[in-house]
């Protein structure tokens, strides 16, 4: 063997090492616990390490590679996508857009080079398999950085290639796949509430993330600066469209909880995906300065980490909180957002402590039976309920509370209950509920004097909006984009952009008017110290504006219409004239102006303030 021939073979033999030490790696990130900031940054850091070393490797001898080793283009797409997902995955474990970027560059350079246009004439089905799960993978990308007119091309390019999938090897999950491309297809209608048409007449693309231009300035109202750290959002509704492992409430609700990217999107195929973004320090998993390619260093504002759970089990659902608050700083706050469907049991009087005797959240599937037999179970729920109320009456006064029916009975496992939030009150805690049994949360004691903040959903919606949980709850879109939430409760569907932008500024100055408004009331300390975080002030003056609007709107009549927070915010705000006449004027804006009650009579929403 001449020398040429041996360094040909030197580089085949590394070239085979470090694919196969990578693969190695990549695999054994998913034995890593998804909960926890420091225990994966160091098997990340190595991931990356050594996919730099491979992606540089085989661009520097690709000629030898390609005519020795035989390397075939799908298989420089397979090395690519695992960097994108390695980014994709590091955007999930540190919630900095930067990273999810990275993933797109990624994603778009196999489909521009054409990386896997041969997968379907392979002999085996498991290439084309991987092409499927990579297109699956770049559109969860794509709807995350709001990139709809690629996203509506990579929809036709998927369906194309399910098609062919099926025509070529008949394979038993052909199904499987055409119920992704339906989820997908389903949840981008779902997502546009309101249309907002340029001049130009083309839909205007919004993105509902935070900005500098859109969250007024906190107010001087405390010493105290608590700053959101940690996030942990439960999506189970069943019947809620959703793609991936991503419903539609919380797709909104993390975006709310990120700031827009800044600045312009890396175009790198060649640069390292090691070294191109400086890894985050250990510090609670935040990098806030990230280095742009041309080595450039800029601030940037820090987003909460989260924790997206689906569907998860109580269990996985109480390690994460622990895990979130063991992980919080010491000005750190946690949010516990928990979008769920009901579980509602029979009501008792007198008990000492509701925490889990008032029913609670179904967050798992395995509890799906409570929903299919909910009438039938609910009718012998009432006779045995009956039955045990007639033999208490027949006991003695003095027997133990613990003897009751609601004390022992009906603790459904799989249910998150008021009760399993108590220990982590311990921290500043904010919790939102999205559930048609909201209110049983109102009432969580705060036993470790630390600043805790409840917002509960309306219980439910008028039947004018059927669609109101499978699209996406009411709710959740008035923290997510008020002026959408206002749209879709007044029948507009579609409006020009001047009147968007206009509109707006209506939303804007109420927001700040409101913030100005609370400095003028005694508020209890809890909403003083979260007025001091960013998304926090945001997510509560949008609630304000929530409870404000459906209060004047003439549909939502009936007091489960209206959300709660506890504590409870006072009347005299909610109904604030300076507040309702912005409310009027946005109306009369957009046209809308008989969806409302008219503000110059007596105020309508006493007949609430007198039950809240």
């Amino acid at each position: 063997m001449n020398s040429l021939e041996d360094h040909e073979r030197k580089i085949i033999i590394e070239f085979c090492h470090l694919l196969e030490k990578s693969k190695q790696l990549f695999n054994s990130l998913r034995e890593l616990p998804q909960y926890g900031h420091r225990q994966w940054h160091s098997y990340f850091v190595r991931t990356f390490d050594v996919y730099t070393k491979l992606w540089k490797f085989q661009q520097l001898h690709r000629d030898i590679l390609d005519s020795k080793y035989g390397l075939k283009r799908w298989q420089i797409g397979e090395i690519a996508s695992k960097i994108g997902q390695l980014y994709y995955h590091f955007y999930l474990r540190t919630s900095e857009t930067a990273y999810l970027s990275e993933a797109f560059s990624f994603y778009s350079a196999i489909r521009g080079r054409r990386y896997y246009t041969q997968a379907c004439k392979e002999d085996k089905c498991e290439l084309m398999v991987k092409k499927l799960r990579y297109y699956a993978r770049y559109i969860v990308v794509c709807l995350l950085l709001k990139k709809l007119s690629l996203l509506r091309d990579l929809i036709k390019e998927l369906e194309k290639q399910i098609v062919e999938y099926g025509k070529t090897y008949d394979p038993e999950d052909q199904i499987e796949w055409t119920v992704v491309l339906d989820e997908v297809r389903a949840f981008i209608i779902a997502e546009s509430v309101v249309s907002v048409i340029h001049p130009e007449n083309y839909t205007i693309v919004l993105s509902h993330r935070l900005n500098v231009m859109c969250v007024p300035p906190p107010e001087r109202l405390t010493q105290t600066s608590i700053s959101l750290q940690e996030a942990v959002i439960v999506g189970s509704i069943s019947q809620q469209v959703k793609f991936s492992e991503l419903t539609m409430d919380m797709y909104r609700i993390l975006q709310t909880l990120e700031w827009e990217p800044t600045g312009d999107m890396p175009q790198i195929y060649t640069e390292s995906p090691r070294y191109r973004f400086t890894m985050p320090q250990i510090n609670k998993g935040y990098n806030s300065r990230t280095p742009h390619v041309g080595g450039d260093v800029t601030p940037r504002r820090e987003n909460p980490h989260k924790y997206l759970l689906f569907r998860p089990s109580a269990a996985q659902i109480l390690v994460y909180l622990a895990s979130g608050c063991y992980d919080l700083p010491s000005n750190g706050a946690l949010l516990l957002y928990i979008s769920a469907e009901a579980l509602i049991v029979p009501p008792i009087k007198n008990l000492e402590d509701g925490g889990y005797d008032v029913g609670g959240l179904i967050t798992n599937m395995k509890t799906e039976i409570y929903r299919d037999r909910d009438n039938e179970r609910e009718k012998d729920r009432e006779r045995d309920w009956e039955r045990e109320r007639e033999r208490e009456r027949d006991r003695d006064k003095d027997q133990s509370r613990d003897s009751k029916p609601g004390s022992s009975k009906f603790k459904e496992q799989q249910c998150i209950h008021p009760g399993d939030l108590y220990p982590f009150t311990r921290c500043p805690l904010f919790i939102i509920i999205d559930s048609d049994n909201s209110y049983v949360f109102q009432n969580i004691p705060r036993h470790f004097g630390q600043p805790l903040i409840v917002l509960m959903s309306p219980l439910d919606v008028p039947s004018i909006f059927p669609e109101h949980r499978k699209n996406g709850s009411l709710f959740t879109l008035f923290l997510h984009s008020p002026l959408s939430a206002f749209c879709f409760i007044c029948n507009i569907e579609a409006t020009s952009l001047i009147q968007w932008e206009r509109a707006q500024s209506y939303i804007e100055t109420f927001l700040i008017e409101t913030s100005h408004i609370m400095l003028r009331h005694r508020l209890d300390p809890a909403f003083i110290a979260f007025m001091a975080d960013d998304f926090l002030r945001l997510i509560l003056l949008r609630y304000i504006f929530c409870e404000v609007l459906l209060r004047m709107h003439r549909g939502f009549r009936a007091i489960s219409n209206l959300p709660r927070s506890s504590p409870p915010l006072p009347d005299d705000l909610l109904e604030h004239p300076t507040l309702v006449h912005i409310v009027m004027d946005l109306a009369v804006h957009l046209q809308v102006r008989s969806h409302f009650h008219d503000s110059s009579g007596p105020p309508p929403t006493k007949e609430f303030s007198n039950n809240r």
